[in-house]
């Protein structure tokens, strides 16, 4: 699970898109790449993120491994 805080209105899809700008943008991928699974109208949502699994992962740890300190 990773918390994320976007400050786009949930209004007419803002947010979602925030949510795909952001994760497409830190995890080096195309916005088509990452799409929303489930929770498109909730606060928790499941989003796929297309390409290499090993290269998200490191990327995804890269990214968080700050936060641990």
């Amino acid at each position: 699970m990773l918390a994320v805080r976007i400050a786009a209105p949930p209004s007419e899809g803002a947010a979602n898109a925030a949510l795909v700008d952001l994760l497409a943008s830190a995890l080096a991928q195309r916005k088509r790449d990452v799409t929303i699974q489930s929770g498109e109208t909730g606060r928790n949502k499941q989003v796929h993120v297309a390409g290499d699994s090993e290269k998200l992962i490191t990327r995804l740890i890269a990214l968080t491994e700050p936060l641990k300190s």
